[in-house]
């Protein structure tokens, strides 16, 4: 199969198309055949490596992932024999297993049960593919980490990027007053997408409006831990 190879940590120019072998699932894994993946963050810092921040040392290291590329979406192929949730011929969404080094830059990648989904029918594969990591990043977030709950007043500090999509329309499916922070050409994009208000960070710094929030999910971090909580409520959650 084709799939994009690194064989080096670095910049986008290490990335080589190469002919490698088709995986074999598994038995607690699914071949999918893919039509689509997306490229995220978390695929930068997989292809910079763990010492980016020291290239000279950390072109010495061998990655550990010769295909990246997390976000996925296609045609179950063939199942282990372990699987039960899904049968050959089903559409799926979700993250590529990669403990073989294989991620979903290529034509086929295994993966596990839980780490996959039926697509919805009225979702293409490119749009279903845009969903995992950055949802699940945002749903983390709030849920798990912030434990939104129904009533209270949110703040999502770059709401007009991957993640911060998510989480406004993720935190108003919670019932959750939600505010959004953003550049002057997305705020309509923000009130479009379900937030109550739209803070244009060039015009005012919510951090010292005055104004406290029950829950601070600050996707860009793009003021200090000290700033942010001057924004939050004294029982909040940052």
């Amino acid at each position: 199969m084709k799939a994009i190879v690194i064989t080096q940590y670095g910049p986008p120019e290490v990335l080589q198309l190469r002919e490698i072998a088709t995986p074999t699932p598994a038995v607690d894994q699914v071949l999918i055949k893919l039509y689509a993946a997306s490229v995220n963050p978390l695929d930068s810092f997989m292809m910079r490596g763990p010492l980016f921040f020291l290239p000279s040392v950390g072109k010495l290291l061998k990655p550990k992932h010769q295909v990246i590329g997390a976000d996925i979406a296609g045609r179950v192929e063939s199942v282990g024999k372990d699987i039960k949730k899904f049968r050959t011929g089903d559409e799926v969404f979700g993250a590529s297993f990669q403990g073989k080094g294989l991620g979903g830059f290529a034509e086929y990648v295994c993966s596990t049960e839980d780490r996959l989904a039926l697509k919805p029918v009225n979702l293409s594969f490119e749009q279903a593919a845009a969903v995992p990591v950055a949802a699940i990043t945002a749903l983390q977030g709030l849920r798990d980490h912030g434990q939104i709950e129904r009533g209270q007043t949110v703040l999502i500090d770059g709401a007009s990027g991957g993640v911060g999509t998510f989480a406004v329309q993720i935190a108003k499916s919670f019932g959750a007053e939600v505010t959004a922070v953003c550049g002057p050409g997305n705020v309509d994009q923000a009130r479009l997408i379900g937030a109550d208000h739209v803070i244009d960070y060039t015009q005012e710094d919510f951090t010292r409006s005055g104004q406290r929030y029950d829950l601070i999910l600050g996707v860009n971090a793009h003021h200090s831990i000290f700033a942010y909580r001057r924004a939050l409520a004294q029982t909040g959650f940052l």
